[in-house]
């Protein structure tokens, strides 16, 4: 059985320039991509960004990998990876990712891709590399993703631990029992780091270890 010239590609975000060489004996590499595109062969990421269909090569895509090609330097974080960590119950229907350039939003055929603008101080802490049918993505640790995501969120201000719980309980319907293993050290590395916006994410920390304080004298 013969594979699709595009098979190799499986599931990689990529250019007009690498789809050309698929076909060797291309000589209008834009048309062909679009002729590609048409057919359902390629799906369009962004302009000049494509992915080949897993109609075509067999293999399921990976939206956070995806999210980490289209806009970049960039890490899903907040919601997306809260549910990725199975942190949160309800789905996510969008990607959300953090970056160190201007905010944007880029809608294609796999959904809204979102990238928010965060300090560059901030931004290192907190990234972990997990995998994909081969492929490696930059994605919040489940204290990063909680950080960014009280940072981002307009009007949100938590200045008490009971504040907190109940934004964790009631907002979020977060897991409890894990944020309760979480690292403080990672919530006071993007204190440290993260300005102004860090206020609600020390006082996340706060209630983390007053819960390990707790959990360690019953």
């Amino acid at each position: 059985m013969n594979r699709h010239p595009l098979h190799h590609l499986a599931g990689i975000p990529v250019d007009i320039a690498t789809i050309s060489t698929c076909y060797p004996h291309l000589t209008a590499p834009a048309k062909k991509a679009g002729a590609l595109e048409a057919e359902g062969d390629l799906l369009r990421l962004k302009r000049g960004l494509y992915v080949a269909s897993p109609e075509v090569t067999g293999v399921p895509l990976s939206t956070e990998l995806i999210a980490n090609a289209i806009y970049g330097p960039s890490y899903v974080s907040m919601q997306t990876a809260l549910r990725y960590w199975d942190l949160i119950p309800e789905a996510v229907y969008m990607v959300q990712s953090m970056t160190i350039k201007a905010s944007r939003t880029f809608d294609n055929a796999l959904g809204r891709f979102s990238y928010h603008q965060m300090d560059r101080e901030a931004f290192a802490v907190g990234i972990t590399q997990q995998q994909s049918h081969g492929h490696t993505f930059l994605m919040a640790t489940p204290e990063k993703a909680l950080c960014d995501l009280v940072a981002q969120t307009s009007g949100l201000t938590l200045r008490y631990r009971s504040q907190a719980m109940t934004y964790l309980t009631d907002f979020l319907r977060f897991d409890i029992d894990a944020f309760t293993q979480m690292r403080p050290d990672l919530f006071e590395q993007y204190v440290c780091a993260g300005g102004k916006k860090a206020a609600s994410a020390q006082t996340l920390q706060r209630l983390l270890l007053t819960l390990q304080s707790n959990s360690t004298t019953v």
